[in-house]
């Protein structure tokens, strides 16, 4: 039960992008179309849960043990940019157009807050290693579904009679925060 809360409260409740506000800058730049976003959110989820992995291995089996913990913000950008590069390198090769369509926003994702949050959070909160696989797989699940949900939105509102100062990023942003207004709802859950 304690792992169905978490995976729910992580996708739902304390969404990444609409309760933590992280990952914002793909989430407008990329979701213009549902094939890209699908595509950044399947990116983010790849390097988030194995970034995530790793980080927590090296936490527990490395920093820990040679009491070098401070190492811990270096390593974890070292491991989140290994990861970033090789799904960069294989969208390159395998998914021309959508590694295109993407453009400077997938090698952003080495910055993007949202994975070393993920990292970070596993350790500060003291998750175990199932705690730790849930919670990163339901986060950048969260992140993929309302990027997703959010293409889908931006998709019809380019086909809306919406006011000509209200066009791109600016509706974007309304909507985003209906958005978070929807899933802050769900907050009574769990």
């Amino acid at each position: 039960m304690k792992l169905l809360t978490l995976a729910l409260s992580a996708v739902l409740i304390n969404n990444i992008v609409l309760a933590k506000f992280l990952g914002v800058c793909p989430f407008l730049g990329v979701s213009k179309n549902t094939k890209s976003a699908l595509g950044m959110g399947l990116a983010v989820v790849f390097v988030i849960f194995s970034s995530s992995m790793l980080t927590y291995a090296l936490q527990y089996l490395v920093l820990i043990p040679l009491h070098i913990e401070y190492m811990q913000l270096i390593s974890f950008i070292l491991i989140i940019a290994a990861f970033v590069q090789f799904v960069e390198m294989f969208m390159k090769k395998k998914m021309p157009g959508l590694y295109k369509s993407l453009g400077v926003y997938l090698p952003l994702i080495t910055t993007n807050c949202t994975v070393l949050y993920v990292a970070q959070e596993n350790i500060s909160k003291g998750y175990n290693f199932l705690e730790t696989v849930v919670n990163s797989i339901a986060t950048p699940l969260g992140f993929l579904l309302v990027i997703y949900l959010f293409s889908c939105i931006r998709e019809r509102l380019d086909y809306a009679h919406t006011p000509k100062a209200f066009k791109g990023n600016p509706i974007g942003l309304v909507v985003a925060g209906l958005m978070a207004l929807a899933f802050a709802g769900l907050v009574g859950i769990v």
